[in-house]
């Protein structure tokens, strides 16, 4: 296979200030967005600045973390990559993002009384992303977030004056107890204001403890909360003009703003990290299913399109979304699996710890055996020779990490959905030219092949840190380790067969007659060669 050619700094979507329809739309608002520090958020704050330049402003409900506050955090925000065009381009254009101090799990979501009537007079369009999104997230932070940050964020936008647009950002997967998910909103799998009574006075030892009951055939709180938050986006309504959008396994950008843009190791980002180190070997998955990825700038080209039309059209009805490829442009596990191998083994990433291999296994217990061995086995015999090298050892930890996190994701590798996506296909053909092009989101254009390739150079680029301008070092170090990964093999085989050899003696009788055998069958190829 010939290596593509790859452009990563290639921005498309559309030239800065070019007129449409829907970017004219934006011209002087002020915009709200919730989880704006985000993946999710990151990449609509550029490209409403990129593509809509005659914006106002944008909020954005920020919190203090990690001794972080709210100015340091909006600074970083601003110093990621994606960011660096349009300081190249329209530097006066980051002035426009102003950030809020809040707190969606707090009560008026931690905003100000000054901050609050500023938003309340000023504001006509929201973006409501902020989520956990830790599929292992305890229950109490999760309905906080997800759920009661909902609750609270409508009713700040129940007192917004000007509003004319708010999107909530929900999952595909929110009815992941169904194989068919329309895009409409389902009966809850319970009723929002017992779960928040619940989380409010029940012990939280307790709460833990009773969280599986509580979430049912749920495969965990993230989807469960999304789903009650849904609910409550319907219920407290009224006339406000929302739309819902519900993205699936959200991935690398695939064109806008970087090529491969990617700045966490949620989903199969962090998997990918793990078969690029080689350290990731097995994975249980039935390759026959469909994969539902999304291209993070699909994702909001969606957004700031269903913002437009929600404003501009006033439906009656709560429309949704499903922003998803599986129906229109599917991609198989065993797809999946292919082409990242593909491009690990075209691209090696630097210092991979063993050679890239293995593969996803439909039964449980081929995976089990194979963790065991591929694994576990290799990380505690690693770990023992650093202790004795007297250094730290990781790679345990790694592999628990690594388990977890596969752990999480079994659910979505073992099931597949149909996600319809009608409404957002009907959108899309509703737009004029100058439209689809600067906001882009036919999920047909995207050639999976290259865009893996496109993602694992982003992971190598963006997560990794790595230096693309120069192989020639990683791929020596490959061959190294392939040369190192076959020769234990070849140690592994010798040392079974000897272990076999000496303990049974059906084995080295079946061993002895089959050497017999062939030594027999080769006289007599050879007696028959000479008489010819």
């Amino acid at each position: 296979m010939s290596q593509m050619p790859v452009n990563m700094n290639v921005c498309s979507g559309g030239g800065y200030g070019e007129s449409s329809a829907i970017s004219e739309f934006y011209r002087g608002r002020e915009i709200l967005i919730t989880g704006g520090t985000g993946f999710i958020g990151k990449v609509l704050v550029e490209k409403l600045l990129r593509s809509c330049s005659h914006l106002s402003k944008i909020y954005l409900i920020i919190r203090s973390k990690k001794g972080k506050d709210v100015r340091q955090r909006l600074n970083e925000l601003l110093n990621a990559s994606i960011f660096d065009n349009i300081k190249k381009h329209q530097p006066e254009q980051l002035q426009k993002v102003i950030a809020v101090p809040g707190d969606i799990t707090l009560p008026d979501l931690g905003l100000s009384n000054g901050d609050q009537v500023m938003l309340t007079e000023n504001v006509s369009v929201v973006f409501h992303s902020a989520a956990t999104v830790k599929f292992d997230e305890a229950l109490k932070p999760s309905v906080a977030m997800n759920l009661l940050g909902t609750k609270r964020l409508v009713q700040l936008c129940q007192k917004l004056t000007k509003l004319e647009a708010l999107i909530h950002v929900s999952t595909a997967y929110c009815n992941c107890n169904m194989e068919v998910v329309m895009e409409q909103i389902y009966p809850p799998p319970a009723r929002p204001e017992e779960i928040i009574h619940c989380i409010e006075n029940m012990d939280e030892k307790i709460l833990d403890a009773l969280t599986p009951q509580i979430i049912g055939n749920r495969p965990n709180t993230y989807t469960y909360t999304k789903a009650l938050a849904e609910t409550v986006i319907l219920e407290m309504s009224g006339e406000l003009p929302i739309a819902i959008v519900r993205p699936s396994i959200v991935t690398a950008a695939w064109r806008e703003p970087l090529a491969g843009w990617v700045d966490n190791l949620n989903g199969p980002t962090g998997l990918f990290v793990g078969a690029g180190k080689g350290v990731l070997r097995t994975l249980l998955c039935h390759k026959d299913f469909i994969t539902d990825l999304i291209p993070v700038d699909i994702v909001i080209n969606v957004m700031i399109t269903v913002a437009w039309k929600t404003a501009t059209s006033r439906q009656k009805k709560l429309m949704v979304y499903n922003c998803t490829t599986g129906v229109s442009n599917p991609i198989y596990w065993r797809d999946l699996e292919r082409l990242i191998k593909e491009s690990i083994l075209l691209q090696p990433c630097e210092n991979v710890i063993w050679y890239p291999g293995g593969s996803f296994k439909g039964s449980r217990f081929m995976n089990n055996i194979c963790v065991a061995i591929s694994h576990l086995l290799p990380a505690y015999l690693m770990d023992t020779c650093t202790r004795i090298a007297g250094r730290k050892p990781i790679m345990v930890t790694v592999q628990n990490k690594l388990l977890r996190a596969a752990e999480c994701l079994e659910f979505f590798t073992t099931h597949e959905w149909k996600f319809t996506n009608t409404n957002m296909l009907k959108l899309y053909e509703s737009l004029p030219p100058s439209d689809r092009e600067l906001f882009n989101f036919d999920v047909n254009d995207i050639n999976w092949q290259e865009y893996m390739q496109l993602y694992w150079l982003g992971i190598r680029r963006f997560i990794l840190k790595e230096d693309l301008s120069n192989d020639s070092a990683a791929r020596s170090r490959l061959r190294k380790v392939y040369w190192i990964h076959r020769a234990s093999q070849l140690v592994l085989f010798l040392l079974l067969w000897r272990l076999l050899m000496f303990r049974s003696q059906t084995m080295r009788s079946a061993w002895f007659s089959m050497f017999r055998f062939v030594t027999h069958m080769s006289r007599l190829l050879l007696s028959q060669l000479s008489i010819r």
